[in-house]
């Protein structure tokens, strides 16, 4: 688990823990993870966590690459609404659909404007990116949020709704899956 909380400049909440059978922290994301264009099968991670505080009602997913070059980082992922019973998802859970995901989880559209889960696919001469996977262990049963919001809608509600967090952070870098062959 990644050491530090990416999102902590928005107020300290306790960290717990994010794994997946799928990524390593720190390490490079797997093939699946990158998207089409990169070699890869745009195919979300397994992800289980643990250890959230007391007092959850629900989660949310996200992944978001803070060194996209954009000024404004590039949101692959966004999902909420995951019952307080929900600590894991199978791999594959961000197609388009939801269909691996519990019944009333929402899936916000990402930077593609797609309600999935979108791989990366850093741009050539960008060097490594980060892709933060982040569970937000929620004060809510439901965030009521518009489904065409943007995933920045999501974060400025979880913003106020957040009782801790869990971080996965992988990189990946131009080339993607096709640079791991």
């Amino acid at each position: 688990m990644v050491q530090n909380d990416p999102l902590a400049r928005f107020g300290e909440v306790p960290l717990f823990t994010l794994t997946s059978t799928d990524m390593t922290d720190g390490a490079s994301l797997a093939a699946d993870q990158f998207g089409l264009g990169s070699g890869g099968r745009n195919m979300s991670p397994h992800l289980s966590w643990s250890g959230f505080p007391a007092g959850t009602k629900s989660f949310a997913v996200t992944m978001y690459d803070p060194d996209a070059p954009t000024g404004s980082g590039f949101w692959h992922w966004a999902v909420f609404n995951l019952p307080a019973t929900c600590t894991s998802i199978p791999a594959g859970a961000g197609a388009t659909g939801g269909r691996l995901l519990p019944k009333g989880a929402l899936t916000l559209p990402n930077e593609g404007r797609q309600p999935a889960f979108v791989g990366a696919g850093p741009p050539e001469g960008t060097g490594t990116h980060r892709y933060q996977f982040i569970v937000h262990a929620v004060d809510v049963a439901r965030l009521d949020i518009d489904p065409d919001s943007t995933p920045a809608v999501l974060g400025f509600n979880l913003h106020f709704h957040t009782l801790g967090r869990a971080v996965l952070e992988a990189t990946g870098a131009f080339g993607g899956a096709t640079a791991r062959s």
